[in-house]
């Protein structure tokens, strides 16, 4: 795959309720890069009126997915198949603990497109909140069939 890419990245949450959420979705150019084994996409979100934009890295590997945001928002998250995490989610607001068990993971690829679904379960200080799913889809920002 090519450095400069589309990233797509869709997230929903089903609450105790059974509703499902709006999803967030966000489509924007990054880069990526392969290294020592593992897939690497970086972007930049506004996630407030600030100007300051946060940087995102994800990383896709045999071990799993981990999903990193620095700037207005801080976090690690780490995805592995049957395996629960903590990590602490920091915003100008104050920092939250959540702990990410990840139910199922599928990451795919072709030379023109990286993807990669997760269903979880999130806790909040914890304290269940809600089953998610994560879509990352990363194509190449020259494909002429680029599809979300």
């Amino acid at each position: 795959m090519e450095k400069d890419i589309l990233i797509h990245v869709k997230g929903i949450q089903f609450l105790e309720t059974g509703e499902e959420q709006e999803p967030i979705e966000l489509v924007v150019p990054g880069q990526y890069y392969f290294r020592n084994g593992a897939h690497y996409i970086r972007y930049e979100e506004m996630v407030d009126d600030s100007g300051k934009p946060t940087v995102n890295y994800i990383k896709m590997s045999d071990r799993g997915v981990e999903v990193s945001k620095k700037g207005q928002v801080n976090v690690h998250m780490v995805f592995e198949q049957g395996k629960r995490n903590r990590t602490f989610y920091t915003t100008p607001f104050g920092t939250l603990q959540l702990g990410i068990s990840a139910t199922h993971m599928q990451i795919s690829q072709d030379e023109n497109e990286l993807k990669a679904k997760v269903d979880y379960s999130l806790d909040m200080n914890e304290e269940y909140v809600a089953d998610c799913y994560l879509d990352i889809q990363a194509q190449t920002a020259r494909c002429e069939n680029f599809s979300l």
